[in-house]
């Protein structure tokens, strides 16, 4: 696998997720200064002693299992560092935002591609026909959002080439995508391509260029309504499965007169930023299960008893993430998990989306 350094600048307008901000060059230095380079490896660059989080088995993460992951091994992480004498530094909630971004950006979160399904693919559905290798200035392989922006803005030239040749569109799968993707990354041209990644939104809804007047622009409004609508629709998808989406959709949108015009530069940076950033990052769980996961674990013993020192748990405007629940693990998880052991109460582990669950209980309105 490459080692390839995102930038990720994202700026959210999104109602319920704004301002989220975040960047994986320096995600990338904190997986280095809090030593987690030591035991885990990322690219093939890194420790040998705990799991290579470059692998690309068992995919299928999503910000929040990551953060259940993490809490399920802490106890063992924390007596491995004691071993080896490492020093944690500070993870606050924007450094725990930095990182996993750092693992976004490190395709951490995409499903497994195959090379060879994806040279097949790249010939079965015709592409080799159009597009003349090599690839090496594809700015789609390095940037997510290029690649998102170029299918958006090809699929009116594609319509007209196939409809030319008598032949069908090519629909995708997000596995053809991404198979096809890691076939290309993996060309002699294209390995030592460095990505970069920045995902920003104009601050007024209303501003030219915004997310709000590119979804308006664009047509998206004749089928979505609102961008909220497209963000829960969307919610939980890579870039890599929304471009997908949006290359399927063209033959719908020429049948229903959706404008065609390509965007402008920057155009869909603010489009995606709109509706995708900030809630890619953000847990969608159920509150009603979280209340029952909040109880299970034992949550209340401390954080209902204000002797303890701990937070009053839930509370009213509760603002949890993933990212918050990394950066509470790191700061306070041994004192946690000391004061458990007083309590004979067992650390936390956390199956399927019960970390999800947790933190959708936790921001939901309590008295």
């Amino acid at each position: 696998m490459n080692r390839i350094s995102f930038v990720l600048l994202v700026s959210a307008v999104v109602a319920r997720a704004a301002g989220f901000t975040a960047d994986s060059a320096r995600g990338e230095r904190l997986f280095q200064t809090l030593s987690c380079i030591q035991c885990h490896s990322v690219g093939g660059s890194g420790g040998s002693s705990a799991p290579d989080l470059g692998r690309t088995e068992d995919r299928g993460f999503t910000p929040a299992s990551l953060a259940a992951t993490m809490w399920n091994h802490a106890p063992a992480m924390w007596a491995s560092m004691r071993e080896h004498q490492i020093v944690a530094g500070e993870l606050d909630r924007q450094s725990a935002q930095d990182l996993m971004a750092f693992f976004y950006a490190s395709r951490f979160f995409e499903q497994p591609g195959d090379a060879g399904r994806g040279k097949r693919a790249f010939q079965r559905l015709g592409c080799a026909g159009c597009h003349n290798l090599p690839v090496s200035q594809w700015q789609g392989l390095a940037d997510p959002i290029a690649l998102v922006d170029a299918m958006w803005n090809h699929r009116s030239q594609m319509l007209g080439a196939t409809a030319a040749k008598g032949v069908r569109f090519p629909l995708l799968s997000a596995q053809d995508l991404t198979d096809m993707l890691v076939y290309l990354r993996n060309l002699p041209g294209t390995r030592a391509q460095t990505g970069v990644f920045r995902i920003g939104a104009v601050s007024s809804s209303n501003a030219a260029g915004s997310g709000e007047a590119v979804f308006q622009s664009a047509g998206c409004a004749q089928c979505h309504q609102t961008v909220d609508a497209l963000a829960d629709r969307v919610q939980g998808q890579t870039l890599t499965e929304i471009a997908v989406e949006m290359w399927n959709h063209a033959p719908r949108m020429a049948a229903a007169g959706a404008p065609a015009a390509p965007l402008a530069p920057g155009e869909m940076q603010a489009l995606v930023s709109s509706f995708w950033a900030a809630k890619f990052f953000e847990a969608s769980g159920r509150p009603s299960s979280g209340s029952r996961v909040f109880a299970s674990k034992k949550c209340a013993v401390c954080h209902n008893d204000a002797s303890s020192g701990a937070p009053q748990l839930p509370s009213a405007g509760g603002e949890f993430s993933a990212a918050d629940m990394l950066s509470v693990l790191w700061k306070h998880g041994p004192n946690m998990l000391d004061q458990m052991k007083t309590k004979g109460i067992a650390w936390p582990r956390f199956e399927g989306t019960q970390m999800a669950d947790l933190i959708a209980y936790l921001n939901a309105r309590h008295p």
